[in-house]
């Protein structure tokens, strides 16, 4: 039996794009709220590298030191959500990986955005 990968699809303004899911216990809790309904989070620019938004509940974090590029999407301190358009070295919990970056950093602009993760 194949193993199914998990997507799910982040959407920014009129851009919508696809994620691939890690396999972990953040994970899974982030698929069950989207479950219930699309997970909407209002995130701001960090450092020129990334965006961050507080997803108003914590989910299992299982931090490790990673190193991100662009279109990774992470859990920072198990209760918010950091996506990339570039790359930084810090203590995350992985959950998922853009597939395709084309009009990824266009999508994301300089200001604060709102991105709805749901489920495919």
């Amino acid at each position: 039996m194949e193993e199914e990968t998990l997507n799910m699809k982040v959407q920014i303004g009129d851009s919508v794009f696809t994620a691939t899911l890690e396999e972990n216990e953040a994970v899974n809790a982030l698929v069950e709220l989207m479950e219930e309904a699309p997970v909407v989070i209002e995130m701001s620019d960090y450092s020129g590298f990334e965006k961050v938004g507080p997803l108003g509940t914590s989910l299992p974090a299982g931090n490790s030191r990673t190193t991100t590029q662009a279109g990774d999407i992470v859990l920072y301190n198990g209760n918010q959500i950091v996506i990339f358009y570039g790359s930084n070295t810090w203590s995350y919990t992985r959950l998922g990986h853009i597939d395709d970056l084309t009009g990824w950093e266009e999508a994301l602009g300089s200001g604060d955005v709102t991105v709805t993760f749901s489920l495919d």
